[in-house]
């Protein structure tokens, strides 16, 4: 894990304020990351990290912030197949499953 988001992780856990952290856990096809990229969403929507920016990025953000509203991890899995990808200005034509877990 990135020393960045590890101490604000901890930040966070010393003010007992919950994070979602966001770990690409699976790729298929062409995706902007790999597996093992990761990015922290605090409950205000601020982001630290990435998992590749745009469309999937933003979606994985509102998949964190649920996550923040339950209190509970998930398994989301992200597609980007060409058709989709080519109407929203996206160049992969993979998928992405992530693991938004709530720390």
């Amino acid at each position: 894990m990135d020393a960045t988001l590890l101490k604000k992780i901890c930040e966070f856990q010393k003010r007992g304020q919950a994070v979602a952290l966001v770990t690409i856990i699976e790729t298929k096809g062409s995706t902007p990351r790999k597996a093992g990229s990761q990015m922290l969403v605090q409950p205000d929507g601020a982001v630290q990290g990435t998992i590749g920016g745009g469309c999937a990025e933003a979606e994985a953000k509102q998949q964190a912030l649920l996550a923040l509203q339950t209190g509970k991890s998930h398994v989301y899995t992200i597609e980007m197949l060409n058709a989709v990808a080519a109407d929203e200005g996206m160049v992969c034509g993979g998928t992405m499953s992530l693991f938004v877990q709530v720390i």
